[in-house]
């Protein structure tokens, strides 16, 4: 035994001693123009990965984020061998001198995310010498791992128990309050709620956990549970609730300071509720005696100390982060306020104000007490450079002594001739002394000096006749009595020095009465009892939790059942209003949330059955009250705040959902970069059940086998043009990041949308890139894996030049192939800004188009910062070194990028979608064997222009072993060289600015798109070179997609050695025009007939060489549309070959928002020698919000036994409710049939009829008139026609 200790022993002080160490150096460049948003700021700066800067404090430190296998010791850093430079003031730029500190402030902080730890090194990288100031180009650093090696720091909420809530059974009623105070509740209130009162009143219990919020941090306490008040039953003693018993309590309303908010508000909710129950044996909670010191008091007190305040939340000055104000002095620059403090002593009274303003000259606000000047606050001005802030905000304390009880405080701003300038008052804090005197009326009392130092103290209370009671509600669940037996004029009571402890005085006059709502009762929930438990009662893990309202329950419910029959999750969905009454007493509030998914996280069987997703199911808003219009507030967000914050910048404030999956100790404020979350959250935003079935239809899709296709291997890559202000790197990063993706996942094909690389046009509203806006926007439509734009934008665009905005995303066709979105940019998806729809929430919200999730930002974003990240989430999204089976979701790629980063400006970005969601990127690998029946490796083979090729491969695994039973459908493009292309500089960037001019290569031309069939794991096909290709010889591409049969399966392959160039000069003559047959969505369709606003085009194409798909100047498939020959369509990207034949192929491409009327549509399509065909077809668009109906009739006709019921309509893949009522010729119905159909072109014949009557019985022969009746699902609109048939 004595041997395993001392074993033990040097295990453990080797573990505490293991030391980790390191040198860094800094790469400092002086002059670094940092943008963001439309602005920058010019400071020295050093690699982006340790560089965090704060630009409206103009802060900037290093931060080093450091993986670990263990837990490191934060007492335990030591910064060695630093080595310094002078730097000048000029050096120095926009960095704020008088922030700059004299010593390093080096600091490591243990940071922990889910199954990894790291080591966060913070110091300040410049400090003070002097007069002057230096910097750090290089340190040493060490550190020693923590003897609690891998233990997670769980807090005091923790529990690692599953437990029953009280509400799982019982009758329970609420009511709430909104002050705080003592309460008084009667039989007949009591009953007025739904409360039974023919019981024992001894049964009777209140719960509810006050009016507070529930603490940000973790490690602050908090109940889990509704908790058991302690109350005074007057008159229960009789074992009967008479009418005349009643209820005294101590309630605690939404009126208290708190810290991590800095407000007296609860920013949540404007009432705080409790519970009334008789459930259970027990009798309730009911005020026990105070246990006051035995011994002498060592300090007496006639006084205490006082706090009003007055604080109003009108309005969201910058529309972000949790600071709301109130009163406006824009129109009313004078305003007063008046306060009474019965029973003021004449010590000073201490005012602390806070307020806000927004002017571009700097302005002032004169604070007078009782006709005293008490204080100044100074408000900066807001500038073009100040940092996107929407106003300046301004603090000031003063003190004055009071003649009586009666203040006013008047504030009057000053606006320096400004009338545009605003202010707005965040609150005003009294604090005064008060003598500790009876006056009728129920007061809250403490002493703040009470904890600074030990002994006992006496309080000694005057003119106490009124006073029944003293209770202690320092522990405001158990509160204690202090009685005046005898309601004498004056009584004392003792309690511990040391601590501040909190009284009310019991007043029986001055009792308040609580409210009620229209919704008393309060459901049955244990949603601790059961998250963990299956159906049949057994314990088991959850991988995915989704919080939605309830009245968006279904629609989150069909999202948990995609999860659980396509990849076998444990998914719960839990409501918002069974959370708040569970974890908040009925309160919205946001760390309840929190509170819950740390619960289920905390209580997993093991680390690896821990809580992996989480859902937002419903949109967010700044405004947690309803106080605006049209408000969004469905999933409450947090909001930044506080902490050396700027609380109205657009740039260091910010939205997130990582807080509700952050669930180590240390974590909630989100004011550090050790705070990383645990969980990948996520976010649907929608807001009503017609979208919230939308967005989960689109889920759907993405998971069907309609989305299966060669789009997969698709990737969009978009970057934004030189702009100068430090912007002319996105090229580079982009570039970089492919780079690296090409050597990792070299099946991805890029499709490069460089802008600049377009020759930029002026427009009235600006310069613009036509050409490059089309290409884009094709692409997407053809269908893409991933959309990546980096590069400047806002709320209403990418990029100045407008290339992506709002209708641009609500005009998207591209169902099915919905891509993710990585928007490097600032604030394109700003959601939780009900007052503007975003572009990014419009790509989003495109029910039949779009994205199917968003990496997206919500407000400004450092291009550094931008570029950095497209990087790191590249790494994680396609899981750069791991397995195919390794990818991880999208949502948690997400989350392992934030965590690897130093800073926290990441924070901005989101997930926008289901977290739970992988990418859909298919399985590796398809490999190209064999050239003209050659062996790849023995082959010498060149495709030559005009030439007949054939080649073969086979479908493998990640091995290379051929999968014998894979059965399928190829698809696959043979891709021209590569081409060589520079951007142009169109804005002319001096190059003084950086590099200005990026050479790149694109995809070469497609010169075949075609099909073949996979059998027993080997494919072959052929075509016929276009004689478009580029004649040099050199190295083309082919890119492979197989899906396997009769399975959710598809691989992915490529082959970049492929050689292609010169010409056939053997090949036959051809001067045959390719056939074409032209349809509009389907092949019933006749020219002249009626469409959607959106129809499809369908070419089929016949050529016995094939068709030509390699661009040649002037040689795309082409339609004309009315004429305009100055906009045609490309349709090349949307032609694809018949199975195994390259002579036939079909041309589908989708209209978007085509005006009413007569359209002629021109097809132009070249065979691969270069022969044109010509086509036309006129179509008539009816439009979308009707039902129109056309050739309606009944065939055959006349009939004996069987008919069917045709007719044209405008609304393909729609449900229809269709009605058919055939009548005799005198208006008898003798016939009704209703059904619903969904049709995929314009034509329906669905309908049928054998001749029998409603009865079954067969009708006479003879004329009839029928009436045919439409109905839209969607819009409700119905359209109907008359007419006759014959039975013979």
């Amino acid at each position: 035994m004595k041997h395993r200790l001392l074993i033990l022993a040097f295990l453990y002080s080797f573990i505490a001693a293991a030391q980790q160490n390191g040198r860094i150096s800094l790469n400092w460049q002086d002059n670094t123009r940092l943008p963001y948003a439309e602005s920058s700021i010019t400071i020295p700066s050093f690699q982006g990965e340790y560089m965090s800067f704060e630009p409206v404090f103009g802060v900037l430190d290093f931060v080093a984020t450091l993986p670990e296998t263990q837990r490191p010791d934060e007492a335990s850093l030591v910064i060695t061998n630093p080595v310094y430079e002078t730097v000048s003031r000029e050096q120095l730029g926009q960095i704020n001198l008088s922030k700059i500190p004299a010593s390093q402030n080096a600091t490591l902080s243990a940071s922990h995310s889910r199954d990894k730890w790291f080591a966060v090194i913070t110091l300040s990288p410049i400090i003070k010498e002097g007069s002057g100031f230096k910097r750090l180009t290089s340190f040493t650093y060490s550190y020693n791992y923590s003897v609690s090696a891998n233990q997670r720091t769980l807090d005091v909420n923790s529990t690692n128990e599953v437990v029953n809530s009280v509400l799982a059974s019982g009758q329970w009623h609420r009511f709430y309050v909104e002050k705080s105070g003592v309460y008084r509740l009667s039989r007949s209130f009591l009953q007025s709620i739904g409360v039974d009162t023919n019981t024992d009143p001894r049964k009777i219990k209140i719960y509810g956990n006050g009016g507070r919020m529930a603490p940000l941090t973790n490690s602050t306490a908090y109940p889990l549970d509704p908790e058991e008040n302690a109350v005074r039953f007057v008159g229960e003693d009789d074992g009967s609730f008479d009418s005349n018993d009643y209820i005294l309590f101590y309630a605690e309303g939404v009126d208290n300071w708190n810290t991590e908010s800095e407000t007296n508000n609860n920013l949540y909710s404007n009432r705080a509720y409790y519970y009334v129950t008789s459930v259970g044996a027990n009798n309730g909670k009911r005020i026990q005696p105070n246990l006051q010191p035995a011994g002498a008091a060592t300090q007496q007190t006639a006084i205490f100390d006082e706090y009003q305040f007055h604080e109003r939340d009108l309005v969201s000055v910058a529309r972000l982060g949790r600071k709301w104000h109130g009163e406006a002095f824009n129109i009313e620059n004078e305003q007063e306020f008046d306060f009474t403090i019965p029973d003021i002593t004449s010590d000073p009274v201490n005012v602390t104000i806070s307020a806000a303003a927004y002017s571009n000259i700097n302005t002032s606000m004169a604070v007078t007490a009782n006709g005293a000047s008490l204080t100044n606050l100074n408000f900066a001005a807001v500038t073009d450079a100040s940092h996107n802030l929407a106003a300046n905000g301004s603090g000031g304390t003063g003190s004055f002594v009071a003649a009586g009880g009666d203040i006013t405080i008047k504030m009057t701003y000053n606006n320096s001739g400004n009338p545009s300038a605003n202010a707005w008052l965040d609150y005003i804090i009294l604090r005064a002394k008060r003598n500790l005197r009876g006056n009728g009326r129920q007061f809250r009392f403490r002493l703040n000096s009470a904890g600074t130092t030990t002994g006992i103290l006496q309080y000694n209370v005057s003119n106490a006749s009124s006073i029944a009671e003293v209770w202690d509600i320092t522990d405001i669940y158990n509160a204690t009595s202090l009685p005046n037996d005898g309601n004498q004029a004056s009584f004392s009571f003792k309690a511990n020095l040391g601590e501040v402890r909190q009284y009310i005085t019991v007043v029986s006059g001055d009792y308040y009465t609580p409210l009620r709502d229209g919704n008393s009762r309060v459901a049955n929930v244990n949603l601790k009892g059961t998250i963990l438990k299956n159906s049949q009662g057994q314990f088991q893990d959850v991988d995915y939790i989704i919080v939605t309202p309830a009245f968006l329950s279904s629609a989150a419910e069909n999202l948990a059942n995609i999860h659980r029959n396509v990849e076998g999750m444990s998914v719960k969905v839990v409501t918002l209003e069974d959370i708040y009454a569970e974890f908040s007493t009925g309160q919205q509030d946001i760390a309840a949330i929190r509170n819950f998914i740390k619960y289920v996280y905390n209580n997993a069987s093991s680390d690896e059955g821990r809580l992996k997703y989480v859902c937002m199911f419903g949109d967010a808003s700044f405004d947690y009250k309803n106080r605006i219009p049209g408000n969004t507030n469905i999933v409450p967000s947090f909001h930044a705040y506080g902490g050396g914050t700027p609380d109205y910048s657009e740039v260091s404030t910010f939205v997130s959902d990582d807080f509700f999956g952050m669930m180590d100790a240390n974590e909630g404020l989100m004011r550090q970069s050790a705070e990383k979350a645990d969980v990948a959250m996520g976010r649907m935003l929608v807001t009503d059940m017609a979208q919230a079935n939308d967005m989960v239809n689109k889920v759907s899709e993405y998971l069907s086998e309609d989305a299966y296709g060669k789009w997969r291997n698709e990737y969009i890559a978009m970057v934004d043009d030189l702009d100068g202000d430090g912007s002319t790197g996105f090229v580079g990063f982009m570039e970089s990041m492919i780079t690296t993706a090409n050597v990792q996942r070299p099946a991805i094909n890029f499709k490069k949308v460089y802008i600049d690389a377009w020759v930029q046009e002026a427009s009235s509203g600006g310069q613009r890139y036509p050409e490059a806006k089309e290409e884009f926007l094709r692409a997407i439509n053809y269908g893409a894996l991933v959309v990546n734009y980096l590069g400047h934008g806002n709320i209403r665009a990418m990029a100045s030049e407008r290339m992506f905005e709002a209708a641009d995303a609500q005009n998207l066709t591209n169902r099915y192939r919905y891509p993710l979105f990585i928007t490097a940019t600032c604030e394109l998806t700003k959601f939780d800004n009900p007052y503007e729809d975003t572009t990014g929430e419009e790509i989003y919200w495109n029910p039949r188009g779009g994205a199917i999730a968003m990496v997206t930002t919500t407000r400004a974003l450092y291009i550094t910062d931008a570029n950095r990240f497209n990087s790191v989430f590249s790494k994680y999204l396609y899981a750069y070194g791991q397995s195919a089976s390794q990818y991880p979701t999208m949502a948690e790629a997400l989350r392992l990028s934030r965590a690897e980063a130093s800073a926290y400006s990441y924070r901005p970005i989101s997930f926008v979608g289901d977290p739970a969601l992988k990418l859909a990127i298919p399985k590796p690998n398809i490999v190209l064997t064999e050239i003209n029946d050659v062996p790849l490796a023995e082959s010498t083979e060149v495709l030559e222009a005009l030439s007949f090729v054939r080649l073969g491969g086979r479908v493998t695994d990640e091995n290379n072993i051929v999968l014998a039973n894979y059965n399928g459908e190829l698809e696959v493009t043979v891709y021209d060289k590569p081409i060589n292309r520079t951007t142009l500089n169109n804005d002319n960037i001096p190059a003084s600015e950086g590099q200005v001019i990026w050479p790149f290569t694109t995809l070469g031309e497609a010169i075949f798109r075609g099909n073949a069939t996979v059998t027993n794991g080997q494919f072959e096909f052929g075509f016929i070179v276009p004689r478009d290709i580029r004649i040099p010889v050199g190295e083309g591409r082919v890119s492979f997609y197989a899906k396997k049969n009769n399975t959710l399966e598809d691989q992915t392959g490529y082959n970049s050695v492929i050689k292609i160039g010169g010409i056939n000069t053997n090949a036959p003559q051809d001067n045959t025009p390719p056939t074409v047959r032209l349809y509009m969505n389907d092949e019933s369709f006749v020219s002249g007939g009626i469409t959607n606003s959106s129809p499809i085009l369908l070419a089929f194409l016949f050529d016995e060489h094939g068709i030509n798909t390699a661009s040649g100047i002037g040689h795309d498939i082409v339609g004309i549309l009315d004429g305009d020959e100055n906009n045609p369509y490309i349709m090349n990207d949307y032609y694809e070959t018949a199975q195994n034949d390259y002579t036939h192929g079909t041309v589908r491409f989708p209209f978007v928002n085509l005006e009413k009327g007569l359209h002629t549509l021109q097809f132009k399509a070249w065979d691969v020698y270069n022969n044109l065909v010509t086509a036309e077809i006129q179509f008539v668009v009816a439009g979308d919000e009707g039902v129109t109906l056309e050739r309606v009739l009944n065939y055959p006709n006349p009939f004996v036994s069987y008919t069917e019921f045709w007719f044209s309509h405008n609304r393909p893949f729609e449900p229809l409710d269709v009605q058919v009522q055939v009548f005799t010729v005198t208006g008898k119905i003798v016939k009704t049939i209703n059904q619903q159909i969904t049709t995929d072109g314009f034509l329906s014949r669905d309908l049928k009829w054998d001749g029998r009557d409603d009865f079954g019985d067969r009708i006479g022969k003879g004329v009839y008139v029928y009436k045919l009746t439409v109905r839209s699902t969607i819009t409700g609109k119905t359209a109907e026609k008359y007419e006759k048939l014959v039975l013979l």
